[in-house]
């Protein structure tokens, strides 16, 4: 599974239950992205992204759901569950302090970075893609 993950500059999700920010350019890139897979996400999730979209499948337990080479967008969930079937982790950092009180605490540290790049979003002037794949044992 290839796990996709908006952060802060101090990896923060959420704060106060909600999504820290959202942008319509990440969110057409990321449909772009999965176009040939299957993007799953929870309800919270989802609500962000446009219905009609065919690769969007939304359940409260996707995680344990998405099959090898799918996406999971994680916004509200603990990604720890599913650390050894990871094949990728997509993070776009906001380049922001905000506050927040859920983080994403998924240990990188058995994760290369392969790729960097910037991108202007809707909201935000620079929008940073880094993509990790584990580290071969």
């Amino acid at each position: 599974m290839i796990l996709i993950v908006c952060v802060d500059n101090k990896n923060g999700m959420l704060f106060n239950r909600r999504r820290q920010s959202q942008d319509r350019m990440l969110r057409a890139r990321i449909l772009e992205m999965t176009a040939q897979s299957r993007l799953w996400m929870n309800a919270y999730s989802a609500k962000q992204f446009d219905a009609s979209a065919p690769q969007v499948t939304v359940a409260e337990d996707f995680l344990s759901r998405a099959a090898s080479g799918e996406y999971c967008f994680l916004e509200n969930t603990d990604p720890s569950p599913c650390l050894d079937r990871l094949e990728q982790v997509i993070l776009y950092r906001w380049n922001r302090d905000y506050p927040a009180d859920v983080r994403f605490t998924l240990d990188l540290s058995g994760f290369r970075l392969c790729q960097r790049e910037d991108f202007a979003g809707s909201s935000h002037e620079k929008i940073t893609e880094e993509i990790y794949t584990p580290c071969e044992t």
